[in-house]
């Protein structure tokens, strides 16, 4: 079994989620008390969502890329971004390292192709939605057609994340505005929904609508395991 190398606490929230998640499919994959071999180094989100918001990506970069170093040094074989947005900066964290960086746009893709879907929906942070990095790798490198909510929409999901979900707080108020997008994005044509922050998953399962939706946070969790068991 490889070590998985864990860059978490953007929130904890979704790492404890990671965390979890990569354990129990250990489990099941491998039976009885066993569990995955993995390090997290988990940053003070308050730092970095002050600095998301600023606009500082290079001390942003920085601050991963040292996070990252730690990693190699305890033993790391792959590295995991726990986070959507933060893989704004997955290129740069790639070229700093020999450590396989496993993407959760290519996770998430792989799942929806396997779904037979080509057309989706896309939540997350603003900086998710909007920015290139995220949509352009699926548009480009999988050959998928993204759609994202309107202006109003998307000021309603970042402000949830970021006021709420982070946060620990589920209200069902949130539940059915986040829908109510979801809805919204079917009726233009989304054959599914991306949930692109790990912390939506903690508001919205596939049991509270009929849209199919990708929890990046499960598909990137269970994609460690996956290089995990895999041969060197």
């Amino acid at each position: 079994m490889r070590t998985i190398g864990l860059l978490g606490g953007m929130s904890w929230e979704s790492s404890l989620e990671y965390y979890r998640i990569i354990n129990q499919t250990m489990k099941n994959r491998l039976g009885n008390l066993h569990s995955a071999r993995c390090l997290l180094f988990s940053f003070d989100f308050a730092s970095i969502e002050a600095l998301q918001h600023a606009g500082d990506w290079e001390v942003l970069t920085e601050m991963l890329i040292e996070g990252v170093h730690r990693l190699e040094r305890g033993g790391a074989d792959c590295l995991v971004i726990c986070t959507n947005t933060m893989h704004r900066l997955a290129d740069k964290i790639e070229s700093a390292t020999k450590v396989p960086l496993l993407h959760i746009a290519d996770a998430t893709a792989e799942a929806i192709h396997l779904a037979g879907i080509s057309k989706v929906g896309l939540l997350g942070t603003r900086f998710t939605m909007e920015g290139d990095f995220y949509r352009g790798k699926l548009e480009k490198d999988h050959n998928l057609t993204v759609l994202i909510p309107d202006e109003g929409e998307k000021e309603i999901v970042h402000r949830v994340i970021y006021n709420e979900l982070v946060q620990g707080k589920i209200r069902q108020s949130s539940k059915r505005a986040y829908l109510a997008v979801m809805a919204n994005l079917q009726s233009q044509g989304a054959e599914g929904v991306i949930l692109g922050c790990t912390e939506i998953s903690l508001l919205v399962k596939q049991s509270d609508t009929p849209i199919p939706v990708f929890d990046t946070t499960t598909l990137h969790a269970q994609a460690a395991v996956d290089f995990a068991l895999s041969e060197t």
